[in-house]
This record gives structure tokens, sequence and C-alpha cells, in this order.
């Protein structure tokens, strides 16, 4: 029996390739010292792996930003805008992977971002990779082979990590009609060969083959490309180990596909589908290898050992101790490093931390499930399973995660809860009292978080600064964003949120139920790192949570402020949320909260509240046949936040990096009066969902991309609003970022939000002209 991960966090463990690359990006330091970064992560993260006892240790799971660029670069598949940068002088591969990720603006040139989206139901963004008919690959970047030779050198024979070739071109985007990227296959396996062919040359024995699209609804197209895949790779190398990894969800109908194809090693995700063991047993083929994924990769629970071994003991009485392997059910970089780091009892009680386990420990997890099976080690590692035993019992019985008030106010919820009280065609009718110019002008919500704000949080959490002296610094800030938001001329304010430090952390820490870390960061995108909060109970809002700041916001304009608030959907997904009940009513437990906080804001005169529901499409369980349910209880939710305010009062939600053809009616059925949206890494391709279905309420194409430092010309956004005009009716449209602006710099956000205003007021004239003309 061998141990083996799939993958370990890449930021280290204090966030230092968070720091080395945005020194980088700024010119503080060199390329030099952000490469000998990741390398000292490296490193660090193969030798633990190696001291705890994981026989197979992965490499190639490092990233300076994403996984999937790398194969991207690794591929050659390059955009051709990019042409330019690679050949500007002094540049290095390096330069292009960033400026793939996050645009290129210096020395002349003005270069777009590649498009950006969510990997599969996580809250981790990938770069899409954009594919050409008949596009050919060649192999670019040999970061893959380096990074085993590199752990070669330290003594240390890991295990490759590749997205195998069916995932990476299903996770890609055609940039032209007339093919289908599934049709790619035959032209990007060669350069798989001739990595394997590397790779091979220096003896290694397991490679791992990603494909969690094997747990997804496949075309024939797509389960034929699976086949072909893997017989070449198979002819071509025989020697070789292939470790296939599915993960996310079951093999469904799959299954027959998955356990044919010619690979020596299966994993499977037993923690978001435990039942498929008994269904893949039977159908695994003779000496094939299965790896079961039984400690949760994507949560930070505490493993529940004799659960595991139960399962363990399961697949051991069918298949035999030497074809089973034990494993995380994902890779590991969506779990906090180390709980070692957490020392601040404050945040983090000794109770709740008990129940816990980040990637360190997960990894120590694995390793002694082994030793318990085989009844290996020390009597040390029996008393780890009556620790574990100890520590799941305490938090079943804790008083502190049961609240019978919450649970009887969600038993008591009415079907008219989750109801405005007036159709939208009514409520805009009275809002049209707001008086807002066509083509209104609003930002998403947070403004920059310069390093001068999070110092005084952090001044303020440390005790250097007094309450009084914080809110006065806060309310300075807050009062420079609405006066110069004011002197731009948009129309719809927002306080700029500089008190908040993440959008759903912020409110979990003033909800009871929540727990939060110090250091349990994990990776967003590129050196985007979020802390997610801990829902261990049932959830309620002692007290209104954001009243304060933005009625002193409203205090000082006369133009309406918005309220910012985070939805239940989202504040859900982007937690870690418990798993002793169901998800659905952890979160009408938040949107109660919500909707209390909505009504004390439109109580304190606020006209306009926006609820942010960025994650409400990433929840979609990556089945189809699963997809209603979650939506039923996931827009329920929303709507139970929303509807508890007149008519008159105007609710805006925001959505970024989704497709919306498949749910388009979902979101209609939000019933939010205004959506703000991400497309403008799309070129507005986004809205067509909405324009199809004929989508009734108001609607906000984001029109300039706030994840790229690049400040656009506004002539690109006029060319984007009249790009959104020709689906959508001109008097439906919104003018707004794609996203919040707390990552960006005051300096572009500026020149950006000016540039915004003036297109939209351009598009105003335009048609005051066309209507004069058409009037004479």
């Amino acid at each position: 029996m061998l141990t083996q991960n799939l993958g370990y966090p890449r930021i280290g463990s204090y966030r230092e390739l968070k720091k080395i690359c945005e020194n980088y990006w700024a010119g503080k330091t060199g390329y030099k010292n952000v490469l000998q970064v990741g390398k000292n992560i490296r490193h660090e993260n193969w030798k633990l792996q190696q001291e705890t006892g994981i026989n197979l240790i992965p490499s190639n799971d490092f990233s300076f930003y994403d996984h999937v660029l790398d194969h991207s670069l690794t591929f050659g598949a390059i955009p051709k805008r990019y042409n330019e940068v690679i050949l500007k002088k002094g540049n290095t591969e390096l330069d292009l992977y960033f400026a793939m990720a996050r645009g290129y603006q210096k020395d002349g040139l003005d270069v777009v971002a590649m498009e950006m989206t969510k990997w599969f139901d996580t809250n981790y963004h990938y770069i899409v990779p954009e594919f050409h008919k008949d596009q050919p690959f060649k192999l670019l970047s040999t970061k893959i082979i380096d990074e085993f030779y590199e752990a070669k050198q330290l003594g240390i024979i890991t295990k490759p990590v590749l997205i195998g070739p069916v995932t990476y071109l299903l996770l890609g985007k055609e940039k032209e009609s007339g093919f289908e990227k599934i049709d790619l296959i035959k032209n990007l396996l060669p350069v798989y060969l001739e990595i394997l062919a590397r790779l091979d040359a220096l003896d290694v024995e397991y490679i791992q083959f990603d494909e969690p699209f094997l747990a997804l609804d496949l075309s024939e197209k797509e389960q034929k490309a699976y086949e072909y895949a893997y017989k070449e790779i198979r002819k071509a190398f025989p020697r070789i180990k292939l470790v296939l990894a599915t993960y996310f969800e079951g093999l469904g109908n799959n299954l027959a596909l998955t356990t044919s194809l010619p690979v020596n090693v299966l994993h499977l995700d037993l923690v978001r589908a435990e039942n498929q063991l008994a269904d893949v047993l039977p159908q695994l083929k003779e000496n094939t290898i299965l790896s079961l994924g039984v400690v949760d990769g994507r949560n930070i629970w505490k493993n529940d050992f004799e659960h595991s071994i139960a399962m363990i003991n399961q697949a051991i009485e069918k298949i035999g101790t030497e074809r089973v392997w034990i494993a995380p059910s994902c890779s590991l970089i969506h779990a906090p490093v180390d709980l070692e780091n957490e020392t601040n009892e404050e945040n983090l009680t000794a109770e709740v931390k008990q129940w816990l386990a980040f990637a360190k420990q997960k990894v120590t997890e694995i390793v002694t499930l082994k030793k318990l099976i085989l009844n290996e080690g020390p009597a040390s590692t029996l008393q780890k399973l009556e620790e574990n035993k100890k520590a799941l019992n305490n938090r079943k019985t804790s008083t502190s995660i049961h609240n019978p008030i919450v649970k009887e106010r969600v038993a008591n919820l009415k079907a008219e809860d989750s109801e405005r009280k007036s159709h939208f065609s009514q409520r805009k009718i009275k809002q049209q009292q707001l008086n807002l110019p066509k083509y209104s002008t609003t930002t998403i919500g947070s403004f920059p978080q310069t390093a001068e704000v999070r110092s005084w949080r952090a001044k303020f959490k440390n005790g250097t600064f007094t309450e009084d002296e914080y809110n006065t610094l806060i309310a300075e800030e807050t009062a420079k964003a609405v006066k110069w938001q004011e002197e731009i001329d948009l129309d719809v304010l927002v306080h700029g949120e500089f008190e908040r430090n993440d959008m759903v952390e912020y409110f979990g820490e003033q909800l009871e139920g929540f727990a939060f870390s110090k250091n349990g960061w994990v990776q967003s995108y590129g050196s985007r790192c979020v802390k997610p909060p801990i829902i261990y109970g049932d959830i309620s809002r002692p007290e209104p949570m954001t009243v304060k700041w933005t009625s002193y916001a409203q205090s000082l304009t006369s133009k309406y402020m918005k309220g910012m608030l985070t939805g239940p959907v989202t504040i859900l997904q982007w937690s870690f949320v418990r798993n002793d009940q169901p998800r659905s009513e952890t979160c009408t437990q938040i949107a109660l909260a919500i909707r209390d906080e909505v009504v004390d804001l439109e109580n304190a005169g606020i006209k306009i509240i926006q609820i942010d529901e960025p994650a409400i499409r990433e929840g979609l369980p990556l089945r189809k046949k699963d997809w209603q349910t979650y939506l039923n209880w996931a827009v329920n939710a929303f709507k139970i936040s929303a509807s508890g305010v007149k008519d008159e009062t105007q609710i805006h939600t925001h959505m970024c990096y989704s497709e919306f053809n498949d749910i388009i009616q979902n979101i209609a059925d939000m019933d939010a009066d205004v959506i703000t949206i991400e497309t403008s890494r799309s070129q507005m391709e986004l809205l067509d969902a909405f324009a199809n279905f004929k989508y009734p309420n108001e609607i906000g194409p984001g029109v300039y991309d706030i994840h790229s430092p690049r400040v656009p010309k506004r002539e690109e956004m006029v060319h984007l609003l009249k790009k959104a005009k020709a689906v959508i009716p001109g008097d439906q449209l919104w003018v707004n970022p794609d996203c919040g602006l707390k990552t960006r710099g005051w300096d572009e956000t500026k020149k950006a939000l000016i540039e915004m205003v003036e297109a939209a007021k351009e598009m105003r004239k335009n048609e005051d002209v066309l209507s004069t003309a058409a009037q004479n």
C-alpha cells in the first residue's frame, strides 16, 4: 500500500509567492529573486511531504500564477497578440507568462490579458486557453521536466503532474467558428509524447494525469478523445506508470469509459462521491491500482479515521492491500497551508481548532491512515485514532454549534418571504423616481486597499490604534472617496469599503457561527489570496454590520450611496462550510441574516442596495442532472435576502467570471432590479445569453477588466458599450467595471474610472444626436 498526494499549496506558509510576485510587478525586485523564492517553496513542500512519509510526492504542482496557464506556455498555446511582448528586448519567459495572465501596458505596448474563469466549482480562477482552427502546438517551456530533475537532485523522486490532454482542451475556448476544441487532440498529443519522452529519459516511474472532466457529462466525441489519447500514450510508453486522477464528483456514466483506459492507477474522489466506490470495484481491470481520495482536499475538517478506514477496508476486501493507495480527494491547493501557524485563540478557539486540519495536517492524516490499516508504527499511532475519535465526538456534542432560535426561524419561512411585493415592471416605474440618467455609472463596490489603509487595520487589531483613532482615519478616507466620485460625476456612489478586509470575512466576523484563522490563506488567482471564514455553527446576525459606514457616506453627498453586501450563496461558497448539515440549510440561515441587514439599510434611507453573488454559478454541481436542486435553494436564498424591502428600493447584484447560457432562467428568477457582470475579457460575448433570453431587468456589463493593471482607453469602452447596445436596449444598460477595485492602485483606478464616465457620457450624447436627427 502506497500513499500519494495530488498537489500541495504553492503560495508558501506565509504567502511568500504573493509578496515576491507583487514586488516584481512593481519593479521592486529582480527576475532571479522571483525564481529563487519559487525554488524555496518547492523544496520546502517536497521535503515536508518526504519527511511526513508520503510515498508519491507531486512535482509540477507549483505555479507562479496558474497551473493551466503553465500548460498553455508549455504547449506553446500563446495568442499572437503577445508576439511583440516576446520580442521586446529584456523580456523573459516569465514576463511573457505574466503578460498572458495580467495584460501588458508599458514600453509602448498595450496588450489585453487572457480570459479568466473558475476552476470547476471552486473559487480558484484559471487562465482560459485560447484555441484556433488547426492550431499547432509545440514544446516551449520545459518546466515539468526541470522541476522533476530539480527534485531528483535533492534526492526526492517525484511524480510529475500534468493536466490530461482532454481536460486541457475542454478548459479552453474556441476563438473562431468552424471547429470544436476537442478536434485539436491530434495536434496536441505529440507535445505530451515529447514531454513523456524527456521524463522517460530521466527514469520517471509515475506520472499523474489530472482528468476531472471524467466526472462531468461528456459528448461521444469527447469520450473517443479519451480512448485515443490514452491508447497512444500507453503504446508509446509501456514502461511509465500512468496515474489517472479524477475528482470533484463521481464517474457516473463515464465509469465504463474510465475503467477501460490503459492506465496503472485510477484515483477517485470519495469525499464528494463516496458511493462510487461500490460501483467502481467490480469494474476495475485486473492489476489496476485504486487510489482512494478519503482525506478532504477542499475543506478543513479533521478526517473521520473510522469512516475512512471502513472505505479503505471495503476496497482491500475486493482487490487486496497492494492494489489500494491512500490519498486526498484532490489537490491540496484549495486548503490553507498549516494549522500550526494558528496561535491566536481570539480568532480560532482551542475547541474549534481541534476539529480542523490544514494541508500539512492532511498529509499527516494520509500517512496515519496507512499505518492504522497496516497496523504499523508505534503505539502512538493507535493513540492518534483515539484522539481523532475524541475530537469528532466533541464536535458532535458541542453546545456552541446549535442555536434553536435560528433553526426555528428557518423552519417558519413562508413562500412570500422570498418574493418582492410587485413584479419588476411595476417596481421599475416606481424606481424611476430615482431620476438616474441613461447609461448610469457606478462601480462594483470596493476602492483600492492601499498599504496605508491595511496598516491602519493591522494597528487597530494589535492595539496600536484606539477604536476612535482608527474610525477617524477610515472616515477621512471614505470622505475623500465620496468627494472624488462626485468630482468625476459618477451617478451612483459607493463608500469604498475601507473598513473591510475581505468581502466574505468582513461579514463572517460579525455573524454568529463563524470562526477565523490568522494565516489560513488559499489562492484565488495569481497573487490574490483569500482567508475563508470557517462556518462551524448556526448563523445569526447580532447587530447591523454595514449601516454605520454606509449612512455616514450617504450623509456626505446628495447623490445615491449604494449599500454593499455579500450575498448568502457567495458567503457559503467562499467559506469553509460545516459538513454536519445540508449546505442548503446553512445558506438559508445566512440569507436571513443578510435580509435583516438589507431591511436596516433601507430603514436608514439607503435607496440602492447591492447584494453580490459572484459565486452562484460556481456552486453548480458538475452534473447537469443535479443542477436544478441546487439552483432552487440557491436562488431562493438570494430572494429571501432581497425581498424584505419596498418596491422603490433598487436591489442590485453582481456576478463575475461565469458562463450564463445554461442558467439564464435561474438568474432571471433571482429578480434583481440590476445585475452587473464581467464581460470585458470576453468582449461582451457573455451578453448574448441575456440578449437571446430577452432578459427583462437592467444590466451592467463590465466595460473594463480590473484584474489587469492596464488602463483602458475611452474608445475601448465606447466600443464595448456599442456592442452591448447592439443586443441589449440602451435603457436597460448600466456602465461599470468588471469587478471591485480593491486590488488595484489609485492611479490606474482614477484614470480608468474617469474614462469610463466619459464613455457613458459619449454614449448619451450620441443617442441625443440620433434622437434629434430622427425628430427632424
